[in-house]
Formats: C-alpha cells, structure tokens, sequence
C-alpha cells in the first residue's frame, strides 16, 4: 500500500477544521484511485514505456468531475485513455455523483411538503459547501413528470369503483400571470370496501355550475357510478350541478362550514357557548331532535345575534340529509373532513409556492399532494362500511333520496323570536 502524502498544512488539524481535512484527504485519495485503475487498464504506470503488445495510450484528463460526499464537495480530474475499443469508464464516480438518486428521490417530497425551490441551494450548502449540487431550476425539473402523471391519472377507467358517498370542495390558488386566483375543484369518494380514494383534481377560473358540470360528465364518461350521497359546502355550483347530472344523488352540506359561518358572526366572548349550541343540533338523535334544539337555538340568540340566527337557517333542509341513511355512516356524512384535512397540507405547499406561473402547474401539484395524502386516509370500519354498502344497493334499486334542491323553507316566525 502506498504511502499518502499529507500537505502541511494539515499536520495539525484542530476540530474546526476536522471536516475540511477529511474532505481534502478524501479527495486525494478518489484522484489517486482513479489513476490506479487506468494504470490497471493500461498495463503500466503513467511514465512507463508502452509495451509492443499493449493496446492504449494515455490522453490527458477530462474536465473536472465534482463529487458530494457527506462534508461537502470534492473536486477531481478524470484520466482518460484512447486507443481502446471498449470505453474506459471509471465505476467509482458515479458513487460520487453530486446529485445522488436517493437526493433525486427525497427533494420532490420536501418541495410537495412545503419546501420553497429556493430554499434548496441554502440547506444543502449548508450541509455540503458552497458547491452545492441543486437549484431552483434543477428543482423545478425533477418535478416535470407531475403534469404528465396526473393527465394519464386523469383518463383510468372508473368502472371497477363502487362509490357510497363523496366529498367535493374546492380551494383557489395564485397561478397563471392575471392577478385573479385558479380555482380547483377536488372530488373524494369512499368506497363500499370502506378505503376513500381522489376521484377528481381539476382545474378554472371559478368553482361555477358549468365547471361541476363538467366534471361529473368526465367522471360519469369514465365509467363512475354516482354515489347515494355528496356532501359539500354552501356553493350553489356544486348543487346544482349534482341535482342535474346525479339526480339520484342526495346533497348533504356539511356541518363544518355550517359552524363556523354561524360561529363567525357571533363576538369572541360568547363563542364557545354558540359553538356548543350548534354542536347539539348536529348531534341530534333524530329530525324532530335537531328541529327542537334548532327552535331553541333563536330563542337564545335572535335578539342578540340575529345574524347567527339567519345563518343557521340558511340550507336548512340539506342539513338534515343524513338522517335518511342508517345510523352508522353519520358521522362521516355530516362533516366534510375528509377534503379539507388534505387541503391544510395543499395550503402549505400553496403558500409556500406564493404564485405558480402557470394553473397546470398549481394543479399538478395539488394532485400530487392528494395523492400522497390519499395513502394515509383513514379507512372506515367495518360496520360503517357496510351500512355504507347498504345505502349505495338502495340507491340502486331506485330507493327515494333526499333531493338535491330542497324547498325553501318560510322565513321564521318572528314572534317566536321576540318572546
């Protein structure tokens, strides 16, 4: 074994400059091997005569070579040969390669998660040297395959899916050059195997009648049945849409949007005491329950809040869609958990991103994320699913659903409230 020449300038490493010496050494040693595997392929060292029956020449070096190790970048100069039929390709720098597949892996999972492009070139200098092998842009294309996934995602047959209930809502994103924001459209069903699974990621300008519309045609074109029930929010698009293309459908809003819509018109003090009557409602055993502790509800609050009031009685009758299904799936039909727990994290990775400068970018992403999170959505047990299960056979056999565009209920009586 040769014995390695230590510049003097490193006889007496101190622990701050521990990192550098090793690196330095390192690096030697990476430069000293590669010379010893051409002289290995040679058949000779580097000033010895060639021998009459030995094939190649030695042809100065390549360009420099930089390589990532754990304590930052190294520097080193490939020897290179001609006069050989076989290309001579050294296997130990690809070891040392500065942008390692498992680094070409894990970076697009920090930037979904939340990580700013540009905030790459800074960790990883911090933690490999000034020489650090990523940028924003290199960023940007290891995540190109993103839009292309998502369109093929977008054609699968949908068939083979039996669909119970869904939740669809929608969350606006800076993209595009115009100031105004992209709307997308997210549709989560769950299944009568009881798993949930992202039916639909698209994209507009706004969260429109025409858009839903569109949407529930691809999905139906694609194979989908329509579920016995679709919960959502407050938005007239949505409903609409759903009492014209899934007519069989029943429109369940959900009581999370309900809440804080009626909680928000109320002063910070008086709150909880709002929230926990609301809950009550929700939580009602029955329709004649919920309409009791909705009388009571105004009686309370109507002259104090009567904002609150008008609220609460805003989409009454989708509100008590559930109660036509069996008992167990409640508590997943009431809320609508189940879209908006992913769209924290999308919001993350959205605001993180500040603007995209396209809407297939934003939305690819939002894909992506979806589909992350859709490995870790809570499956529902096993009586759920079948009481689940039980409703969608229902609605098969032409069962009658709640109707997805109630009648309009009369305005309260007032002296009911002012007594």
């Amino acid at each position: 074994m040769r014995k390695i020449d230590i510049p003097s300038s490193t006889l007496r490493p101190t622990w701050r400059t521990l990192d550098t010496v090793i690196r330095e050494q390192g690096q030697t040693c990476l430069q000293r091997v590669l010379e010893e595997d051409v002289d290995a392929r040679l058949g000779r060292g580097r000033h010895e005569r060639r021998a009459a029956e030995a094939v190649g020449d030695r042809n100065g070096y390549g360009k420099p070579r930089h390589g990532a190790l754990m304590n930052g970048t190294i520097t080193v100069r490939r020897p290179r040969v001609r006069g050989r039929d076989a290309r001579c390709a050294s296997r130990l720098l690809p070891l040392c390669q500065r942008r390692p597949p498992e680094v070409a892996t894990r970076l697009p999972e920090l930037y979904l998660h939340g990580l700013s492009s540009g905030d790459f070139t800074l960790a990883l200098r911090g933690l490999r040297g000034e020489g650090a092998p990523l940028s924003a842009s290199r960023v940007q294309r290891l995540t190109e395959d993103w839009p292309r996934d998502s369109v093929r995602w977008r054609r699968e047959d949908l068939t083979p899916l039996e669909p119970v209930s869904g939740w669809a809502d929608g969350i606006y994103v800076k993209a595009g050059l115009a100031s105004t924001n992209a709307a997308v459209r997210v549709l989560i069903a769950a299944l009568a195997d009881g798993s949930k699974v992202v039916l639909a990621v698209e994209s507009g300008h706004r969260a429109s009648t025409e858009r839903w519309a569109e949407l529930l045609r691809d999905l139906t074109a694609r194979g989908l049945r329509a579920p016995a029930c679709v919960i959502g929010d407050g938005a007239l698009g949505l409903w609409n849409t759903v009492g014209q293309g899934w007519p069989q459908a029943a429109a369940q809003r959900g009581w999370n949007h309900q809440l804080r819509n009626v909680v928000d018109a109320v002063p910070l003090k008086p709150q909880a005491d709002v929230q926990a009557a609301v809950q009550r409602i929700a939580a009602a055993e029955s329709v004649a329950t919920a309409e009791e502790e909705r009388q009571c509800f105004p009686r309370a609050y109507r002259r104090r809040f009567p904002k609150a009031c008008d609220r609460l009685d805003r989409d009454w009758a989708r509100m008590l869609t559930y109660y036509q299904f069996p008992k167990e799936p409640w508590r997943h039909l009431r809320p609508t958990n189940v879209v908006e727990s992913p769209f924290a994290a999308v919001r993350l990775r959205t605001s993180a991103g500040k603007r995209f400068k396209t809407v297939e970018r934003a939305e690819a992403i939002i894909w992506r994320r979806l589909r992350v999170a859709e490995q870790r959505f809570r499956k529902l047990n096993s009586r759920n699913s079948t009481a689940m299960s039980s409703m969608a056979i229902v609605t098969s056999m032409g069962a009658k659903c709640p109707p997805s565009h109630p009648p309009r209920r009369p305005p309260p009586d007032v002296r009911l409230h002012t007594s």
